[in-house]
């Protein structure tokens, strides 16, 4: 395991410490900072409290602290404060137009044999319509919801 030492400055040190008693900060920037605090290493610091003692006083694990401790030396002090960036990026499928089609479908009459529609069965005829490749029912449902469509117009209380 390769160890991290933090080494902080005077205006660093100011700066965490302004994070840690006063202000409103998401919670996680102001236990990143004590965890940065704690660590530190420096000629700024009094005391130095060890990685396993600052896991314990926080009710976190050890790995949060390596992992903060790794980023603030690699990536500096805003990166180690705050959230990771995710790396994952989401393509939309449905668009206004795919929007327009299924409001329609979902105000039609129903297939014969149901009541209503079902999310799975709007999913199911928007992908036979070839309104899309694939939607899931979940899709449908966000979508309904976000356009405030009642699906079955016939049951309002």
């Amino acid at each position: 395991m390769k160890l991290y030492k933090v080494t902080l400055l005077a205006g660093e040190r100011e700066e965490l410490e302004a994070i840690t008693h006063k202000g409103s900060h998401p919670s996680q920037k102001v236990i990143n900072a004590l965890i940065l605090l704690n660590c530190d290493e420096g000629e700024f610091n009094d005391h130095r409290t060890r990685g396993e003692d600052v896991a314990n006083i926080l009710r976190i694990c050890m790995r949060k602290v390596d992992r903060i401790k790794k980023r603030f030396v690699e990536e500096g002090l805003d990166a180690a404060l705050g959230r990771k960036p995710s790396q994952r990026s989401y393509e939309h499928k449905a668009d206004g137009e795919f929007e327009a089609h299924l409001v329609a479908l979902s105000c039609g009459e129903p297939p014969k044999g149901f009541a209503r529609w079902s999310l799975r069965l709007l999913a199911d005829r928007a992908v036979a319509l070839e309104y899309i490749d694939s939607v899931s029912h979940e899709t449908v449902r966000r979508m309904l919801k976000k356009t405030k469509s009642n699906r079955g117009g016939r049951w309002v209380g």
